[in-house]
């Protein structure tokens, strides 16, 4: 990921521990990252409505409190494509049918199982 390419990533994810792991492979890629944080997708949504323009990627949870990585894209799709971000799953389910219903829309372009590793932001660079 070169700094033109993202400047700002949010993760949304309720572990504190995942939150952790995420920010320090992040900025040890890149130093130069904006990494927004949420902790549901509810809340996720209001940071996104906040921003004068979308993060370049959103790494999603699936399991979450108040609203879930699901519900989070149902609502997110429904903003329109001027607001779509890349979206890249990041979750514990290996459960097919949460891969199958998370990959039907456009911009979820990766579904990764947790934790987040080195290897996997590089994959993450074939998406821009």
């Amino acid at each position: 990921m070169s700094d033109e390419m993202i400047d700002r990533i949010l993760v949304i994810d309720d572990s504190e521990t995942d939150q952790f792991i995420c920010s320090c492979i992040l900025e040890e890629y890149n130093k130069n990252i904006e990494i927004l944080k949420a902790y549901d997708g509810k809340e996720g949504l209001e940071v996104l409505s906040s921003l004068d323009k979308p993060p370049e990627l959103i790494l999603l949870d699936i399991n979450m409190p108040r609203m879930n990585g699901h519900e989070f894209l149902e609502e997110y799709a429904k903003l329109g494509n001027d607001a779509t971000s890349v979206v890249v799953m990041l979750t514990s389910s290996a459960q097919e049918k949460d891969k199958e219903q998370a990959m039907k829309y456009g911009f979820v372009r990766q579904y990764q199982q947790k934790p987040l590793s080195v290897e996997a932001v590089q994959k993450m660079e074939t998406l821009f």
